[in-house]
């Protein structure tokens, strides 16, 4: 029987803010106590990959299982508010996606959450394979008002605005588990669902479930430069956690939980609060802070309780391992980039070389993971790490290996030449700079 997928997809989460990756407590106590029991439940990978350091190419890479820079909005880094009326700055919706393909497979497709793929009606979720749509197409919201930093209201049911009161990362959970439960006995007649359930949190503005007197402060500018701090930062997580919770009982409570698949990860690495230790840099940057994030699978019926898997993949080979594992096949039109994971998940010894490449307009950015090997540049500088024995990309080894440098740049050279190049207009959008907070 196929199992229902559950696709957990948090904004900005470091790779050490959850306590099963070594992150510390709050002062309020546990920050993240049931998606670690997600991890202890299932399995934990350690070298787990965004495809991009920024939210919404990884966010094309994740629906199309292919690399974004296949498609003209993955260049984007990331996509702003210019592309609202765009036709060209979004999944277009020709293009075969995760959900578009495992509703050919029978299951049934809802995204809950942020899109930030571009704006109807030349794109949207319900144009490019989900059935059903509750959440936001901009980037990044108020928590409360629901508006986008140009002050637009950003929250839709399906193509329609919609109005809903409350804190936004609570009006995810909730409308998660209505899902669950509304879902349930057609699962349970054998007819599987898919459910994205894409968080903003912990992304900025820095509100938490108290800070609803924030909103009018921030509104002008959502980036929240002169505010935030680590405990803060740390209870947005918690309530993301705590819906997690409540959408793990639910899925118990009708009989689900063994045959679901969860998975959870983030779309980059951490900002400005998160912490990536032992990690170095962090969204934006392609040196491991901003591209290793949290790797969770939890799937009682398949997945062995308590592993731990040192597999290296990003964020398309997640989800063409969901495509597998769905029954779904892919569009030969459009063959993926991405590479299951189903064997690695049943079976942690099953790894596997997986090369992962990735590039950004911003400074110049170049990197290649093989194995061990790290083939790094940024703004024209280059680089090589050992990450098994320096994952903070401390110790240059180019010139002390020349042979293992020249290889892996003309690995890069070489699978750049096949993508397409960054056109002079794709935009490249910080937020900030060195003039509102020091660098790392």
């Amino acid at each position: 029987m196929k199992p229902n997928i559950i696709y957990i997809v948090s904004d900005d989460l470091g790779y050490a803010d959850l306590g099963c990756y070594g992150g510390r407590d709050a002062a309020f106590g546990a920050v993240s106590p049931h998606i670690d029991a997600l991890a202890a439940g299932g399995m934990r990978f350690t070298e787990g990959y965004a495809n991009s350091p920024v939210c919404s190419p990884t966010r094309f890479a994740l629906l199309t299982m292919r690399y974004q820079y296949r498609l003209r909005g993955g260049m984007e880094e990331p996509i702003n508010s210019r592309s609202k009326g765009s036709t060209t700055l979004g999944l277009p919706p020709d293009i075969p996606t995760l959900p578009s393909l495992l509703r050919e497979a029978g299951y049934t497709t809802a995204l809950i959450g942020k899109w930030h793929l571009g704006y109807p009606p030349a794109f949207g979720p319900l144009r490019s394979g989900y059935d059903e749509f509750f959440g936001i197409m901009a980037g990044g919201v108020d928590y409360f008002t629901h508006c986008s930093g140009k002050g637009d209201h950003d929250l839709y049911l399906g193509e329609d605005e919609h109005h809903e009161v409350g804190y936004l990362t609570d009006v995810f959970s909730q409308r998660a588990v209505d899902h669950v439960h509304r879902q349930a006995a057609a699962a349970r007649a054998g007819r599987p669902f898919f459910l994205s359930l894409h968080y903003t949190a912990p992304h900025w503005p820095w509100e938490t479930r108290d800070d609803a007197h924030v909103a009018p402060e921030v509104a002008a500018n959502l980036f929240h430069l002169d505010g935030g701090n680590v405990e803060s930062y740390r209870r947005m997580i918690h309530h993301m956690d705590e819906g997690i919770g409540r959408l793990v009982a639910a899925l118990r409570e009708q009989g689900l939980l063994e045959n679901t698949l969860i998975v959870f990860t983030s779309d980059n690495g951490g900002e400005r609060f998160s912490d990536n230790w032992p990690l170095v840099g962090g969204k934006m940057d392609l040196t491991e802070g901003g591209i290793r994030v949290p790797w969770i699978a939890h799937w009682p019926a398949a997945v062995p309780a308590g592993s731990v898997c040192a597999q290296q993949g990003m964020t398309m080979d997640w989800s063409a391992t969901l495509l597998d594992i769905g029954g779904g096949r892919p569009d030969p039109r459009y063959p993926l980039d991405g590479v299951s994971l189903a064997r690695v998940l049943r079976d942690p010894a099953q790894v596997f070389e997986r090369p992962l490449y990735w590039r950004m307009k911003h400074r110049g950015q170049r990197a290649l993971r093989q194995g061990d090997w790290k083939y790094l540049q940024v703004d024209g500088h280059e680089y090589l790490f050992n990450l098994a024995q320096d994952a903070r990309e401390r110790a240059n080894l180019m010139r002390k290996h020349p042979d293992t440098f020249q290889t892996l740049r003309q690995a890069w050279l070489d699978w750049a030449s096949e993508v397409p190049d960054i056109p002079d207009d794709a935009a490249v959008s910080l937020g900030y700079s060195t003039q509102d907070m020091p660098q790392r």
